[in-house]
C-alpha cells in the first residue's frame, strides 16, 4: 500500500499537522481504521489527563473500622453500618475461605 504525508487538522487545538507515512504504516499494522484527530501535543495533553484521572479514580476513600474477629484497627473501602461485621484484611481471607469449605 503506498502511504503519502497527509495534512489533517486537530480537532481540540485547530492547528494543522502531518500524518507521516511511518505513522500510516504504524497505524495499518496495529489495524486501526481511523486517522488521529489530535496533534501530537494535544494527544499527549489528553493521554497525561487520563493518566491522572486514573490515579484519582485508584485512591478510594477508606474508613475506620474494628475487626469483629481479632479487633483490630483496620480501614475498608466502604462506610461500616451497625451491625454488620467488619473484618481487617487477615480475618476477611479467613472467614471466605472457611465459607467455602
Amino acid at each position: 500500500m503506498g502511504f503519502t504525508d497527509k495534512t489533517l487538522q486537530c480537532s481540540d487545538c485547530g492547528a494543522t499537522f502531518t500524518f507521516t507515512v511511518e505513522e500510516q504504516e504504524f497505524y495499518a499494522a496495529k489495524g486501526y481504521t481511523n486517522e488521529p484527530k489530535r496533534c501530537t501535543a494535544c494527544r499527549e495533553a489528553r493521554r497525561n489527563q487520563r493518566r491522572s484521572f486514573g490515579d484519582d479514580r485508584l485512591r478510594r476513600q477508606m474508613y475506620p473500622a474494628v475487626c469483629a474477629e481479632c479487633g483490630k484497627e483496620c480501614e475498608v473501602p466502604f462506610e461500616p453500618r451497625e451491625g454488620r461485621p467488619v473484618y481487617c484484611s487477615e480475618c476477611y481471607n479467613k472467614v471466605k475461605l472457611g465459607s467455602r469449605q
